[in-house]
Parts: structure tokens; C-alpha cells; sequence
């Protein structure tokens, strides 16, 4: 009844899974969108913070623009599933690089 009123139409699989997964993307992109607020904040209260900012954009990297790629993508575009895949995981592997840099001392401090 609810997924009726929703009008949700899913492909071989329950409607309720599919609005489980849906609430679980969204709950992902609020909760790093904020974490990444927090650290744009602690960048914010001074000189030689610049970690804090590499941090946020490697965290966005890894787990925002990814899960709104793997909506964004099938959505507005024609790119199939192996481009979305690579899309996605190219993004992760640059957030994860950005992450291991500024904790590894690749920029300045």
C-alpha cells in the first residue's frame, strides 16, 4: 500500500527493498555532506589547515559524488553499467587518494 502511494515501480524486486536501499543512499550523502561541513568548518578557523579541506574533498570523493553518480547516471544518461561502474570506482580510487595524501603529508600542513 505504501510503495502504491509512492507510485514506485521496481524492476523483479520488492518495493520495500528498493526503498530501503533508496533511504540507505540518502542517509550516505547527508551523513558525509556533513562530516564534510565539519571539516570545512575546522579549515575555516585558521592558517595551516588545509588538511582539514583535502580531507573533505577526498571524503566527498569517495562516498558522495559516487552515490550520486550511481543515481544521476542511469537517470539522466545513456550510460550503460560498465561505464557507470567505471565512473564510480574511478571517483572512490581519486577520494581514497586524496585521503591517503593528506594523511600521509602530501600537502602542507
Amino acid at each position: 500500500m505504501f510503495a502504491t502511494l509512492l507510485q514506485i515501480r521496481t524492476g523483479g524486486t520488492d518495493p520495500g527493498i528498493a526503498l530501503a536501499v533508496v533511504a540507505l543512499s540518502v542517509l550516505t550523502v547527508v551523513l558525509s555532506a556533513a562530516i564534510a561541513v565539519v571539516l570545512v568548518r575546522g579549515y575555516r578557523r585558521g592558517p595551516g589547515r588545509t588538511g582539514m579541506l583535502t580531507l573533505a574533498v577526498g571524503l566527498l570523493l569517495l562516498t558522495t559524488v559516487p552515490e550520486l553518480l550511481r543515481i544521476a547516471l542511469p537517470t539522466a544518461t545513456g550510460v550503460g553499467v560498465v561505464g557507470r561502474s567505471l565512473l564510480v570506482s574511478a571517483c572512490e580510487l581519486l577520494g581514497l587518494g586524496t585521503i591517503l595524501w593528506t594523511v600521509y603529508g602530501g600537502g602542507s600542513s
